[in-house]
This record gives C-alpha cells, structure tokens and sequence, in this order.
C-alpha cells in the first residue's frame, strides 16, 4: 500500500479555503508560507515573509502574470516574484532578491506543503 503523505510534509487547509487568484498566510513549523491558488486551481507555494520589508504580507500580494508566468507583487514596495520560481522579476530599482518556494500538492480535497530543509 503507498502512502499520499511525503516526508516533511504538511496539511495546511483544504482547497475550498482559498479563493482563486488570492493568496493565505500558513505556518508550518518554523516557516511562514504563503499559498496560492491559481484561476486554473494551480497551487502555488513561496516563503510569506517579503525579503525587502521583512514583514510577513506576500500572501496579501496582487497576483498577476508576465509572459506566462504566474506572480506576485509586494504588497509593500511592488517589487514582483515568479510565483512558479521565485524568481525577482522586477526589484523596483533595487538588488534583485528571489524568494524560496516550496513544493505544494492537493491531495483529494487537502492542499499540502512540503517544507523540508
């Protein structure tokens, strides 16, 4: 028999408890995420704290899309992340910073993150 569950991984909520193209703040162990659930039902999962105010709003971020890929933008200093990667995609005249994702799944009707180190 195979097991859903993963090492290191974590039930946060299910998926009827995030609205579509909004983000929710979740604390899982030492870490602070933020998820997001795509119009598409996508999941998507980065770190909740924004590395340019070190306060935690990411998942208070707008979401959006540049070219395809699905973002995030600060809803501090508007600075936008690849939600996909992380990736900075505009730092807003600063250094870019790229934010750390985490691997997120659905399982049945349970959003879970993996938060391994």
């Amino acid at each position: 028999m195979t097991s859903d569950v993963v090492a290191d991984e974590v039930r946060v909520c299910r998926l009827d408890d995030l609205l579509p193209e909004r983000g929710a703040g979740a604390l899982v162990g030492e870490h602070r995420i933020a998820v997001f659930r795509l119009a598409d039902d996508r999941l998507l999962a980065v770190q909740q704290r924004d590395p340019y105010s070190g306060a935690n709003v990411l998942s208070r971020g707008i979401v959006g899309d540049v070219g395809g890929a699905p973002t995030v933008t600060s809803p501090m200093f508007k600075q936008v992340w690849d939600l996909a990667t992380g990736a900075c995609l505009d730092p807003v005249g600063k250094e870019p910073v790229d934010l750390r994702t985490y691997p997120v799944r659905l399982v049945g009707d349970e959003v879970r993150v993996a938060v391994a180190p």
